[in-house]
């Protein structure tokens, strides 16, 4: 009998409600250690963790995914390198969001049999003991230890409670990141991709819901950026520095603004360079606030046409757009003078940090040339933006 009523509730006998506690909590920690050790620590080197930490994190995921280090940053540096390309291993924008959004861990567990990608973005993670002869060689098995300790500590329905830490990776770290982060959602920098902000709490996936922050600044170990953004996995990890569990390398460049300079040099050159999402993202809501200004003064059939250009507008650059969307810009730029400004000089001011080939001082000629002709258009937009970017000053780390 007692047997029974052992299998029935288990060593702990919860009660429904302190099941989903329990649950929510053990997802919780899986999480934390995909977004904090996998991801912040591993994939981008933002931070360094205590090894106590790191073996912690690594036996839990053992436990709970069955991921190997190796593969799991391999994969996510190939996403960064390669993003929204055919060679991106989960890019909505070239496989469709359904396609990622349900069937991610299969693009992952396809990914993770290419031995050129492990090769060629594995440098630095772990070939230790417990590596080879554990984690690597025994993948499920972790899987198969945790279904045997939920059973333990909840009876039949630690067969529940495993299932959902089984999906609970796939669906919102495979799925919902990789799937919605690059389809949906808000952004506040204009980052060469299609990554989006999902909401600007960062708690239910550790902070990794900030998307585009991330991919403006995939080296920094805090990914929340404004006020209002909370990024719980930033909050774990400042209480693991404060123990001296855990140790801060990089963080994103917060923008400073000093007294204009009357001359552009190459101090703010470098700035300029340094906060270019900053400015970028400047640009693009005016370019979407002179959308909607231009919009209002056309015929209601065009206007209604032509509105859901406002979506593509954030991105920026023009070159990304999908067909349709050029066409339609194209048919609002012959008819807006003020929007086919905005759009050239856009594309002319990115091609001062994009000219790879250029010295430092054929970059400074050409934001010196550019600042000249947007104080001289006359187009009260371009005045404020080379203001700002006489303004800039040397950027220092975030705090």
């Amino acid at each position: 009998m007692y047997l029974f009523q052992f299998l029935d509730g288990g060593l702990l006998d919860l009660s429904l409600w302190q099941l989903v506690v329990a649950t929510l909590l053990l997802t919780h920690v899986t999480i934390a250690g995909v977004t904090i050790y996998l991801h912040r620590a591993q994939a981008h080197r933002a931070l360094d963790l205590h090894p106590g930490v790191s073996h912690f994190f690594r036996a839990w995921l053992w436990l709970t995914t069955g991921m190997q280090t190796r593969e799991w940053v391999s994969i996510h540096r190939k996403h960064h390198a390669k993003c929204e390309t055919a060679e991106d291993p989960h890019s909505p924008q070239t496989r469709g969001l359904n396609k990622v959004l349900w069937e991610g861990a299969e693009l992952y567990m396809a990914e993770s049999q290419n031995a050129e990608t492990l090769a060629k973005y594995s440098h630095g993670t772990p070939n230790d003991w417990a590596e080879r002869n554990v984690y690597s060689r025994f993948t499920w098995h972790g899987c198969g230890v945790m279904l045997g300790l939920d059973l333990i500590l909840f009876g039949a329905a630690g067969l529940a409670v495993w299932g959902v830490q089984m999906m609970w990776i796939p669906l919102l770290a495979a799925g919902v990141i990789n799937g919605i982060g690059h389809f949906w959602g808000y952004r506040n920098f204009d980052a060469p991709d299609a990554s989006t902000n999902i909401v600007p709490w960062g708690i239910l996936i550790g902070g990794e819901e900030l998307h585009n922050n991330h991919h403006t600044f995939p080296t920094s170990a805090k990914l929340s950026s404004k006020w209002y953004e909370f990024d719980i996995g930033w909050l774990y990890i400042r209480l693991m520095q404060s123990a001296g569990l855990a140790r801060v390398l990089r963080l994103a460049p917060v923008p400073k603004v000093a007294e204009p300079k009357p001359l552009v040099d190459l101090d703010t050159l470098q700035a300029v360079v340094a906060n270019r999402y900053d400015l970028l993202a400047r640009y693009a809501r005016e370019l979407r606030r002179a959308h909607k200004a231009e919009l209002d003064r056309l015929p209601v059939k065009q206007r209604e046409r032509l509105s859901p250009l406002r979506r593509w507008l954030r991105k920026g650059d023009v070159n990304a757009l999908p067909r349709e969307a050029r066409e339609m810009l194209a048919e609002l730029l012959a008819q807006s003078r003020r929007m086919k400004t905005l759009v050239e000089m856009r594309a002319e001011l990115a091609q001062t940090w994009s000219r790879s080939s250029g010295s430092r001082e054929q970059m400074l000629a050409h934001l010196q040339d550019w600042i000249a002709r947007a104080e001289a258009s006359g187009n009260q937009t371009l005045q404020a933006l080379a203001l700002r970017i006489r303004s800039y000053a040397p950027t220092r780390a975030a705090a």
